[in-house]
């Protein structure tokens, strides 16, 4: 589809895609053996056979091989680094445990929230096709530029307001002392959470392979108690 468009930059400049080379037999199986399960599935072997990935306007570049590359594993044990705005934000393909690839999320820094972005890869293209075709007013920009500040001013997303009971507590997790949960398992896309309100390095833990993570809360001290603290 997106192959054969040409698209216009909000400068007016005119651009394609423009494809990367694929993956040869050999660097298809040292791509297994670095996924979990060892495996891939056919139709994401199939397309990185054709391609490893591509070049597109406005974003740098596009990789499906990319796995590992993202770190913060509390957030993502396994990914692909998708693509990156280039301020430090990335699109995360998420992959399970048993090699299934999954929902791609947004996750921005600033502010510090992530966004269930895409159902699955061939979405996130499809939505990359929309951004070439629309620019500013493309599903993609409206998360990068409106969506990220909603959520993090808790305007739309997912919030504390999560109901579900959950069992966490007979697991062998350890859970902070004040918590919720983001429950993105059965959202739609569009869905967040700040994962940053309680400050910088919160603990953040993935229970399993769904789209569930605990996030710690950190309590604000009130002033006296800073006074006090200070005085010691």
């Amino acid at each position: 589809m997106i192959l054969s468009k040409e698209y216009e930059s909000e400068d007016g400049d005119l651009f394609q895609v423009e494809l990367m080379e694929g993956m040869t037999d050999h660097e298809i199986e040292q791509f297994k053996s670095q996924l979990p399960n060892n495996s891939i599935p056919p139709e994401i072997e199939a397309l990185l056979r054709f391609s490893k990935g591509f070049d597109f306007f406005g974003l740098d570049e596009i990789r499906f091989d990319a796995f590992g590359y993202f770190g913060f594993e509390e957030m993502f044990p396994y990914s692909i680094q998708l693509a990156g705005d280039g301020f430090g934000n990335f699109w995360i393909l998420d992959i399970d445990s048993k090699g299934g690839w999954n929902s791609v999320y947004y996750v921005c820094h600033d502010p510090a929230v992530i966004i269930k972005h895409s159902e699955n890869l061939s979405e996130f293209i499809k939505h990359l096709d929309d951004f070439g075709q629309n620019m500013g007013q493309s599903y993609l920009d409206n998360i990068h530029d409106k969506t990220v500040w909603e959520i993090w001013n808790e305007k739309v997303g997912l919030m504390e307001s999560n109901k579900k009971e959950y069992d966490f507590e007979k697991g062998s997790i350890e859970l902070p002392e004040s918590f919720f949960v983001a429950d993105l398992s059965e959202a739609e896309i569009g869905s967040g959470f700040p994962w940053g309100k309680s400050g910088p390095k919160p603990k953040i833990i993935r229970p399993n392979d769904e789209a569930i993570w605990i996030v710690e809360q950190r309590l604000k001290q009130g002033l006296l108690a800073r006074l006090f603290r200070g005085n010691r």
